[in-house]
């Protein structure tokens, strides 16, 4: 099975083709400025290089936050609209499940910078699992609530210092994670029609958290 996964929910983000459950490309990407005038010719190029088509394509991946709440919305928004044009069916993975499966314990807590002086952290076990719910907070707070245990923080670009958990550096490019990720579970059956799929952010955006009823 083909699949095409997408990250753009930060600064830095990624583009992968994975085939069969193995990640036959990936693509690292960096436009602070956002990805919607760059991402689509980013994938044409890609799939070319394989000598591949959209029509080939047979599902598709992407992260669905937290990061940026524009970034987030790119990244869903153009999985959503590709697998609506052809016919297939979608998978949303958490950018902080992503991570943990860059861990190599039983328990993994990945940390991504929620800026404000907090951070996105979740706890996952070994078969990526949620242990916990995903949370925003400070960090010391989120440190402080993880069990004891075979445990790391698992991160990427934000730093870890001092802690009493032993701390794995994972890549900035996540799409390879996610389309793997996302190939376990199409092959569970549990992909998406594009219209079900949706956001991820944790925290809520400032547009939704300033709103006062009048």
């Amino acid at each position: 099975m083909k699949i095409l996964a997408l990250d753009t929910t930060g600064e830095f983000g990624s583009i992968a083709l994975a085939v069969d459950g193995r990640v036959v490309e990936e693509v690292a990407l960096h436009s602070p400025e956002g990805f919607g005038h760059v991402l689509f010719d980013q994938v044409d190029c890609l799939l070319r290089r394989h000598k591949l088509r959209l029509q080939d394509i047979e599902g598709y991946a992407s992260a669905s936050g937290p990061g940026s709440f524009t970034g987030v919305r790119i990244g869903l928004t153009a999985a959503k609209g590709l697998a609506e044009a052809n016919g297939r069916r979608v998978v949303a993975v958490s950018n902080l499940q992503a991570l943990a499966s860059f861990g190599a314990r039983q328990l993994r807590a990945p940390v991504i910078d929620a800026r404000r002086g907090e951070i996105y952290g979740g706890l996952y076990d070994a078969r990526l699992h949620a242990v916990r719910e995903e949370v925003v907070a400070p960090f010391a707070k989120w440190l402080a609530a993880l069990p004891e245990g075979d445990l790391e923080i698992v991160t990427s670009g934000f730093e870890v210092l001092a802690v009493r958990f032993p701390v794995t550096r994972a890549p900035r490019e996540l799409a390879g994670a996610i389309a793997k990720i996302a190939a376990a579970r199409f092959q569970a059956g549990l992909a998406q029609d594009p219209a079900e799929i949706g956001a991820n952010y944790v925290r809520r955006p400032d547009a939704e958290l300033l709103w006062r009823e009048p």
